[in-house]
């Protein structure tokens, strides 16, 4: 098989640099909201809310066009440890991004305050918050609040864990096995 047969399609490329983007600056907004000034927090919540909203979106055009669009095959010399190493560590990444922004938005459509606060993408989309969940007694919501946000949080730990050993698996086929693995996903 020749490199070229071995790239990934422009649109999977794409969709992969851009929600890998889009979560490198949710983990800075996320994680930097507790060092900043309080005027600058609610701004970075908001677009990190909004951003998560984004990949939410983007992950589901690439899980469509994963099941739409086979991608290529792995390299016939990875190890049988290494294919199911790779398939459990994408099949993860998957489920997290997809988990992130559903765990979110739950957060946030519990937040008690959210009537003061509305949900504007970037400041020029009206979003809903979930219904079913803004329609609970204050109790409720402040339960599922705590609850998802401590979820959202462990998730994103989990998600730090899987894109670490995403990239030290590429890392690895790359530079120790001198396979040419970081081309497949690239422009």
């Amino acid at each position: 098989m020749t490199l070229q047969t071995q790239k990934y399609a422009s649109t999977a490329v794409v969709l992969h640099w851009l929600i890998a983007l889009c979560i490198i600056c949710n983990v800075v907004l996320g994680l930097g909201a507790n060092y900043v000034p309080d005027a600058w927090v609610r701004p970075m919540i908001n677009l990190h809310k909004s951003i998560g909203i984004t990949v939410l979106g983007l992950v589901l055009v690439r899980i469509a066009w994963r099941l739409t669009h086979k991608p290529p095959a792995l390299p016939e010399n990875y190890a049988p440890l290494e294919r199911l190493a790779a398939h459990t560590v994408h099949f993860l990444l998957y489920a997290l991004i997809l988990a992130l922004p559903l765990t979110g938005w739950i957060h946030d459509s519990a937040f008690a305050l959210a009537a003061q606060h509305p949900l504007i993408l970037f400041g020029v989309i009206p979003w809903f918050r979930l219904g079913f969940i803004t329609d609970l007694a204050p109790a409720a919501k402040d339960h599922i609040h705590s609850l998802f946000g401590m979820i959202h949080t462990y998730l994103g730990y989990a998600l730090y864990g899987v894109f670490a050993l995403h990239i030290l698996g590429a890392l690895k086929h790359q530079f120790w096995d001198k396979d040419p693995e970081i081309q497949r996903m690239w422009f």
